[in-house]
């Protein structure tokens, strides 16, 4: 029974490994986790942003090591968990600042359907079939692609709809309307 609540406080709360080692640590592993997984097509990270699916994961790794005793020390786990949260926190703010990290953190757009025609390149660049592209405007209630002036695969994974102008519309009857 003295066993249970015999802690040894110090192997708990005293980190076993230098803390400058977990940082640089916990920011290489990000970045270069970060780095891979931009380069994977947007559909693969669905609606979860995969900043956001990537601190998750990273997080939930390394506080269960500092819960499991992977780590002597919770003070390692919780640095390395802090590490996590600064990057995702300064690449945020990065991509907000500087227009070429932007671009890099968010992606832009990727037209797939343009004035009611499939862009095979880009549809191709991303991996997503004509049948694929089809059950998604579906989705969005689209019967048929000649319905559609824009599609695109946004920098989340999901792709958005613009509709063709129904006729007689101001848009395409070319009436004007005064004030």
């Amino acid at each position: 029974m003295d066993n249970i609540l015999d802690v040894d406080w110090g192997k708990v709360l005293s980190p076993d490994t230098p803390l400058l080692e977990i940082f640089v640590r916990g920011s290489a592993l990000y970045l270069i986790v970060f780095a891979l997984l931009r380069f994977v097509q947007k559909r693969q990270s669905g609606t979860v942003g995969m900043t956001d699916l990537l601190v998750l994961v990273l997080i939930a790794d390394a506080a269960q090591n500092a819960m499991a005793d992977d780590y002597s020390s919770i003070t390692d786990g919780i640095l390395l968990v802090a590490t996590i949260i600064f990057w995702s926190q300064a690449l945020d703010w990065l991509g907000y600042r500087i227009p070429a990290v932007g671009r890099f953190v968010h992606p832009p757009a990727l037209p797939l359907v343009e004035d009611g025609r499939i862009n095979v390149r880009n549809c191709r660049k991303e991996l997503i079939t004509e049948e694929e592209l089809l059950t998604q405007l579906r989705l969005q209630g689209v019967e048929d692609v000649s319905e559609v002036r824009k599609a695109y695969m946004e920098g989340n994974g999901q792709i958005s709809v613009v509709r063709m102008p129904e006729p007689g519309t101001p848009a395409t009857s070319g009436a004007h309307r005064g004030r």
